[in-house]
């Protein structure tokens, strides 16, 4: 029996003509909640820990032409459908770590900017994330890293290009942040808004601070709502790298730093404070590339929009401020798999040891408003 790397998988499904039949065997709301893109469902989850057996007719039409890869949480139970399968007659290998190995791939493209250098966009798929990386005359800095630090280590070889800033545009609540980690590798700042950096020791940025990162400026754009400490930066007015801010079809959550108890505030005022953060970064150029820090899917870079653009394809965008307060009050979903704690350790109030990271962020990505 066989297993795939989710590694090799992503590489498989971005390939044409070599996609396999990837074979969810969860429970389907599970299966709803979250999956490998393209996946298909079979709920024989309980077949398969109770009587493997019986799960042999519900698997028994499945097309035959391509290999089949079994998907569950953990690469437990789909191990058992591998061996189900195989029975069958079919080829079949199963995914690594199931979901939890997905939620580790990471994929990256350059962004196509009118820069003085290279932006690169880093996507992890299995949780929507979006991280970039800025290269020009051989410094680097790197915007909202995962804590899977080497995936920036071997671009920054790539490009032979020296770190000299990390940056966050606000403390997560969906995954744990690698920024100050990776800042700490290589001796340079750490940049958080103080309103997000309660107690993790960071170096300070403000509305209309500009940093030099080779022959970049990067603008910081106070970009309250979503956190009291978001921001954009405006990477000489090409890009706007906008957090969790601005997404292309929704804008940011107002409730979670509330209702993990790290912020003093109320969902309506934080609603407010977003409508009026939305407007400066609507005054800005509007061919201006939106560059946010999660996609609602599985991404793969890069995702881009103009910002010109947005308001047809945004509905959030084209509400008053009446409407748009009342809609991100009313309208509150599925909170992100362990928020509370993840983002209590990215403004620094609580540390989780190396071994619970994986599950603690296991899980969708739930940080838009819709």
């Amino acid at each position: 029996m066989t297993d795939i790397a989710p590694d090799e998988l992503a590489e498989r499904l971005r390939a044409e003509g070599d996609d396999p039949l990837v074979l969810d065997v969860r429970h389907q709301e599970d299966f709803e909640d979250w999956h490998v893109p393209t996946s298909v469902n079979v709920d024989v989850y309980e077949e398969l820990v109770d009587d493997p057996e019986t799960a042999k007719e519900p698997l028994a039409d499945l097309p035959d032409d391509d290999p089949i890869v079994t998907v569950c949480a953990e690469g437990v139970v789909s191990r058992t459908a591998t061996e189900v399968l195989e029975d069958l007659g079919y080829d079949a290998l199963t995914l690594t770590d199931g979901m939890s190995g997905w939620s580790r791939v990471h994929e990256h493209a350059v962004v196509s900017a009118d820069l003085d250098g290279e932006l690169v966009q880093v996507a992890r798929p299995g949780k929507g994330c979006l991280s970039h990386v800025l290269v020009s005359d051989g410094d680097a800095a790197v915007f909202d890293p995962s804590h899977y630090l080497d995936v920036y280590e071997e671009l920054l070889d790539a490009h032979d290009a020296d770190l000299v800033g990390v940056f966050d545009s606000h403390a997560h609540a969906d995954h744990v942040s690698g920024g100050r980690d990776l800042a700490d590798r290589h001796d340079v700042p750490y940049f958080l808004h103080p309103k997000d950096a309660l107690a993790i020791d960071a170096t300070p940025i403000e509305d209309g601070q500009t940093i030099a990162v080779g022959g970049v400026e990067i603008e910081v754009v106070h970009t309250p709502g979503h956190s009291e400490g978001s921001v954009t930066f405006d990477l000489d007015g090409q890009a706007l790298l906008t957090g969790d801010t601005l997404f292309h079809d929704s804008v940011g959550r107002v409730e979670l730093g509330v209702e993990a108890g790290i912020e003093n505030s109320d969902v309506e005022s934080n609603a407010a404070t977003l409508y009026e953060s939305l407007q400066r970064l609507l005054d800005r150029p509007d061919d201006a590339l939106v560059l946010p820090a999660h996609d609602p899917g599985s991404p793969r870079p890069p995702v881009t929009a103009r910002l010109g653009d947005l308001p047809e394809q945004n509905a959030d965008l084209r509400r008053d401020r009446e409407a748009f307060v009342e809609t991100l009050a009313a309208d509150v979903p599925d909170h992100p798999p362990n928020f509370e704690r993840v983002k209590r350790t990215n403004v620094g109030q609580e540390s989780v040891p190396d071994e619970e990271l994986r599950d603690l962020e296991l899980g969708p990505n739930r940080c838009a408003a819709e």
